[in-house]
């Protein structure tokens, strides 16, 4: 099969799968406990008054009928009217998820290439006393919670050393622009960013690390080795090109989780992301933004994953014969 032919198959089954995300998510949404009109109007209206909001959105008809009118409305790129907002919820989206993007890649290309660089240290030297440092050090950031760290890293090194702010995506009260804005916004993105790649670089470093050793061991290494190739030049040569496809596979699982799943960091930091939006939503029952915003990280788990699988599939040919 051919590279176009496969990844076209691979976006086509992706289609059914974000069909059944829509489903699922507005179901389990508008069936949970709490109804938004009370959060919206709060306690003291008419029953008069609720029903006229209720009618205004369409929140007093059936809930299959409630689906038919948002499906059609999703098939015409309409994503509905967000409540607590009181803005179209693409507009809400558009004005978010730019920094749920740019946190989420900054932390997903931190996480890879610190769990790289933690592999290759490991395996290069093989020391035990470093490999055993490397790995320990690997379960300590894997299992410590993302609040836990970030908390840890605004008290050392916001709070007592001063050296980077606190949260926000750029400096309050100032009017910035070009490279001092381009500056400002890196400082801020540092801290949120690195809290968010920890716990993935452990896991990164601990894949990589078992690849490269298995592939280090591998018969064309040995002969690549009785050729008189310095231990380097096996590792960066033969044994990384080998080892890659794991690498993305476990980035292209973990992107949407660190692009759409990073609630709790943007909440820590007040950085005005997607996370944020959607608690915030989801507090308030945000039916129609909360399904959007669950739409738009199921498609961009899809995404990711058939992407991770393509460059796979580039890298190792064997991998469109399945």
């Amino acid at each position: 099969m051919t590279f176009t032919r496969w990844a076209a198959r691979r976006l086509l089954l992706a289609l059914p799968v974000i069909a059944g995300i829509t489903v699922l998510t507005f179901f389990l949404i508008h069936l949970a406990p709490g109804d938004p009109l009370y959060l919206l109007a709060g306690d003291g209206g008419s029953p008069a008054y609720y029903a006229e909001m209720r009618a205004k959105f369409a929140l007093d008809r059936p809930l299959p009928e409630q689906f038919a009118t948002y499906a059609r409305a999703l098939v015409s790129g309409d994503f509905g009217y967000s409540f607590t907002y009181e803005a179209p919820v693409i507009e809400v989206l558009t004005r978010y998820a730019p920094a749920s993007v740019l946190l989420g890649a900054t932390a997903l290309a931190l996480s890879v290439f610190g769990g790289a660089l933690l592999a290759t240290l490991s395996v290069m030297h093989r020391s035990p006393v470093l490999d055993s440092a490397i790995r320990a050090g690997s379960a300590l950031m894997y299992s410590a919670p993302v609040y836990w760290t970030g908390q840890v890293l605004i008290l050392v090194v916001a709070v007592k050393a001063g050296l980077l702010p606190v949260g926000g995506l750029t400096t309050a009260r100032e009017t910035l622009s070009g490279a001092a804005l381009v500056i400002d916004v890196l400082q801020h993105l540092i801290l949120p960013a690195v809290t968010l790649a920890v716990p993935f670089m452990a896991v990164i470093a601990r894949v990589a690390r078992a690849a490269l050793i298995d592939v280090m061991e591998d018969t064309f290494i040995c002969a690549a080795r009785a050729r008189g190739l310095s231990p380097r030049q096996l590792l960066f040569r033969h044994a990384w090109p080998q080892a890659t496809a794991s690498v993305m596979t476990l980035a292209g699982q973990y992107a949407p989780q660190i692009i759409g799943g990073a609630a709790f960091t943007e909440y820590l930091f007040g950085w005005p992301g997607l996370g944020n939006v959607v608690l915030h939503a989801a507090l308030h029952r945000d039916y129609p933004l909360v399904t959007s915003a669950f739409l738009f990280i199921s498609i961009a788990v899809v995404f990711c994953n058939a992407a991770a699988d393509a460059v796979c599939a580039w890298l190792d040919p064997r991998v469109r014969l399945a």
